[in-house]
């Protein structure tokens, strides 16, 4: 490949994630069906139909998106839990890597909780499987914290742990030092949450 078309491609790619960030704003303050592709070139400063050089349509600009952030957290996670590290430490690494994420991400948040039933099948499927095995890995660090419990009340945990975590996009609002502040109270938060027994009878 020459330098030219290097550079091309690298300009292209730039373009496609200018789209899907501006997608998911627009989605999270619209909702996915009151936004055109007119709307997602025009943040991005192209036309409309120039969207259709990145994307054959707004499905896949959901899709792209959902599936993206879905992937990134899988692969973040086992990076995570791949550290030499008590089960504490890794729970406790695993909740700041999704404070960070629900923080930094407050509109893929949104988007991701309330549009997902506007994606195709196929991408719904994956996404959904990819969730499924987020989840996992912080259950199988639950069940080494808490080896008295069933999988099944690891996954509650979890699972409740994300709702605290991905309450961002109604508790934190977009300046830099209450994200923080903030970020660092919802961690602090689910850690112990997490890490608590159950209540005695």
């Amino acid at each position: 490949m020459t330098t030219e078309q290097t550079t091309r491609a690298a300009a292209k790619a730039d373009r496609r994630q200018s789209l899907l960030r501006a997608a998911a704003r627009l989605f999270a303050e619209r909702g996915f069906t009151s936004v055109r592709l007119e709307d997602l070139g025009a943040a991005c400063g192209i036309s409309g139909p120039g969207v259709y050089r990145h994307f054959p349509g707004k499905d896949a600009v959901l899709g792209e998106l959902l599936l993206q952030v879905s992937d990134d957290l899988l692969t973040g996670a086992r990076r995570v839990v791949a550290r030499d590290e008590p089960a504490t430490g890794i729970l406790t690494a695993l909740v700041r890597f999704q404070a960070d994420f629900a923080v930094a991400h407050r509109d893929v948040i949104a988007v991701q909780d309330r549009e997902i039933r506007h994606l195709q099948p196929a991408d719904r499927a994956e996404v959904i499987r990819l969730q499924r095995a987020y989840i996992d890995l912080w259950a199988d660090q639950l069940l080494r914290v808490h080896p008295g419990e069933d999988r099944a009340t690891a996954v509650f945990r979890a699972q409740a742990a994300f709702g605290l975590l991905n309450s961002t996009p109604h508790s934190v609002r977009r300046s830099p030092a209450e994200q923080a502040g903030r970020g660092a109270l919802l961690e602090q938060m689910a850690v112990s949450a997490l890490l608590a027994g159950p209540r005695d009878g």
